[in-house]
């Protein structure tokens, strides 16, 4: 997939029933127990579809995604039921799920975005300026931008709609939305993922700054590692090489996108970050294209 023609914006499964189209994904139901998870090539940023998709992108998230799931799995089990996602869709429908789906359990998603961070970076840094705080949680002063931090922290957000902004919330939140042993548990286990990602990327020249997970309980009520993992679309990712703390590092994610839009001007006027958003130029499109590829391909070599 290397061009415009061959991206793939929007799924069209006719054989299953849609359930859910997100930011990226499509959802379809194979049955009442499994899911059917499309990677589409779609990009959002701060929380709007773009209207033109990154060629390949769907790919390489599903690669990268179970890269991870691999990995990770002796710290949380996974919702990948390790079917081919081809075998519940006809002949016609296979192209569009191939190399980009997922066949995984039908979870119930708790409504919490796990995220972890281990550098100060982005909207934590423009808070820690303010106030030396990062979502609630105190950190020592003298750190700068892309300072990495004494210890991972855990700042958890409340999900949101598609097109609505995830809203930072506190960890006594999180417990009195799902209770004090999930809450606890959801916490442990996402430092814990961090810390092993973290620290497999560092090997292959690439910080993960930040990142965040989702979980889902089962039929036997056991959290269970769903959605994605690690990948340019979940996390901030910095080539190590680059890195040097007080400025912005340049990243393998879709900040290159977010940093062209914010220099748009429309009419004079910066763009509102409100639908419709701007047309992305072919050359952004591209770059974009390539700073994800480089990442599975430096994540992923012997």
């Amino acid at each position: 997939m290397s061009d415009a023609a061959s991206a793939l914006h929007t799924s069209a499964i006719q054989s299953l029933p849609l359930l859910a189209r997100g930011k990226v994904r499509d959802n379809y139901a194979v049955g009442d127990d499994r899911i059917l998870m499309v990677a589409s090539d779609r990009l959002s940023a701060f929380d709007v579809i773009l209207d033109q998709p990154i060629p390949g992108k769907g790919a390489l998230l599903t690669q990268m995604a179970l890269f991870w799931f691999d990995k990770l799995g002796a710290i949380c089990p996974n919702h990948l039921t390790g079917d081919a996602p081809e075998s519940v869709v006809t002949a016609a429908e296979r192209a569009q799920v191939q190399g980009r789906a997922m066949l995984v359990q039908r979870l119930r998603p708790l409504p919490v975005e796990a995220v972890v961070r281990g550098y100060l970076a982005g909207s934590g840094w423009k808070e820690y300026q303010h106030n030396q705080q990062v979502c609630g949680v105190a950190l020592p002063a003298g750190l700068r931008n892309a300072s990495k931090l004494p210890a991972p922290i855990y700042t958890p957000a409340a999900k949101a709609a598609v097109g609505d902004h995830d809203e930072n919330i506190t960890y006594e939140r999180t417990v009195l939305m799902i209770g004090p042993e999930l809450a606890a548990q959801m916490r442990d286990t996402s430092i814990a993922l961090y810390q092993a990602g973290a620290q497999i990327a560092l090997a292959k020249g690439i910080i993960i700054a930040d990142t965040k997970f989702e979980f889902g309980l089962d039929a036997q009520g056991r959290m269970v590692l769903m959605d994605e993992v690690m990948t340019p679309d979940s996390s901030r990712f910095w080539p190590l090489e680059a890195y040097a703390e007080g400025s912005n590092p340049p990243s393998y994610d879709k900040q290159f996108v977010r940093d062209w839009l914010e220099q748009v001007r429309i009419d004079g006027q910066p763009w509102n970050k409100r639908p419709p958003a701007p047309q992305v130029p072919a050359d952004v499109i591209a770059a974009t294209a390539a700073k994800y590829r480089e990442a599975l391909e430096r994540l992923t070599r012997p």
